[in-house]
């Protein structure tokens, strides 16, 4: 099995191959783990991961700038049905557009629009101690699972927790398509997907055992 990790200068590159090499290994599975801006390499890829970390429309620029990336990835997702996974920004880039600073389109392979994280509207605090609302989202978060069936969440229970560092989130415009939420001064998607595509908000690569499960299936995954 060949796992492309995407480099386009955006994402937790390294700690996201640990993590999946990791996964790999302690699943069982024989797995090539490759970190690479080489369209050629994703387009041969059995399972392809997309991260991300920073704006969307900086996120967005600086993949069409790999030449023949976004080509490959399509072909890759969309027209052979590969297994992919996005993280956080690469997450996000699955939407129909982002409107971080100003209106950028993303793939539309997830109908909906990526928003700021908002205040709650009656100004209430939240957390232990009343830590109030804080604007980028950072820390652990207790997931609530909407679709335990999906083969990449088997074993992720009911208030698991994931790592988060964000201040965008992506608003599904078919509920359908959301897998798991977190409560952060409202609900938001913790975890997307359709068909052979998922995506998560938080990174896995940084979410102890939640992360590594949730890798693993993915690795295991066979839409």
């Amino acid at each position: 099995m060949s796992v492309a990790i995407i480099d386009y200068g955006s994402g937790n590159l390294r700690s996201a191959a640990k993590a999946f090499e990791r996964s790999a290994r302690e699943a069982g599975y024989a797995s090539a783990i490759a970190v690479t801006a080489d369209a050629d390499v994703v387009a041969k890829a059995d399972h392809i991961v997309l991260p991300g970390v920073g704006a969307f429309p900086d996120c967005h620029r600086g993949l069409h700038a790999v030449s023949g990336m976004v080509a490959a990835l399509t072909e890759a997702v969309i027209g052979k049905a590969k297994p992919f996974l996005g993280i956080c920004v690469g997450m996000q880039l699955m939407a129909t557009r982002g409107l971080e600073h100003h209106e950028t389109p993303g793939f539309g392979w997830i109908p909906g629009d990526v928003v700021a994280l908002t205040p709650p509207a009656n100004g209430g605090e939240l957390g232990p101690g009343g830590t109030g609302f804080r604007i980028p989202h950072m820390g652990w978060n207790e997931l609530r699972i909407t679709q335990s069936q999906h083969p990449v969440l088997a074993g992720i229970t009911q208030g698991s927790h994931a790592y988060f560092v964000h201040s965008y989130h992506l608003r599904c415009a078919n509920k359908a398509h959301e897998l798991a939420s977190v409560e952060y001064g409202g609900s938001i998607s913790a975890i997307v997907g359709r068909d052979n595509m998922v995506g998560t908000q938080f990174h896995p690569e940084k979410s102890q055992a939640t992360g590594l499960r949730l890798i693993a299936n993915f690795l295991g995954w066979k839409p």
